[in-house]
């Protein structure tokens, strides 16, 4: 059975940053693609970075490239999120999401998912 539990959301200022935890269950390193995705409200659900554990390829989305960075502790079965220099339009819920399926994950729809994590950014 696969589950997800994300952490470390909250209310920044611009320019702060947070990380986010995912803790999954365990043995999903070995097979799986990791990835976070966002969603503001309003907005369409959008993928931020992902890890493909395989080859530990990192992916970013254009808007976090330089201010996110996507990292993973096999040990603790914990996928992590560091947000730095973090903008209002940042502000969304973050959600940890799995799949052994790379193209379902690019696609924006991997089978497993976390209840996501709020982060709030103001100006």
């Amino acid at each position: 059975q696969v589950w997800l539990v994300e952490s470390g959301g909250g209310a920044v200022q611009a320019g702060g940053s947070l990380r986010l935890s995912c803790v999954t269950s365990e043995g999903i390193y070995k097979e799986y693609c990791l990835a976070w995705f966002r969603q503001a409200p309003g907005k369409a659900r959008e993928g931020v970075a992902s890890i493909y554990t395989h080859r530990a390829t990192k992916y970013y989305v254009d808007a976090v490239k330089g201010r996110f960075t996507i990292t993973k502790d096999n040990a603790k079965n914990t996928l992590y999120l560091q947000m730095n220099s973090l903008k209002p339009e940042d502000t969304a819920m973050y959600y940890c999401a799995a799949d052994v399926s790379i193209s379902r994950v690019r696609a924006g729809s991997p089978l497993y998912w976390g209840q996501g994590t709020q982060v709030t950014v103001s100006s």
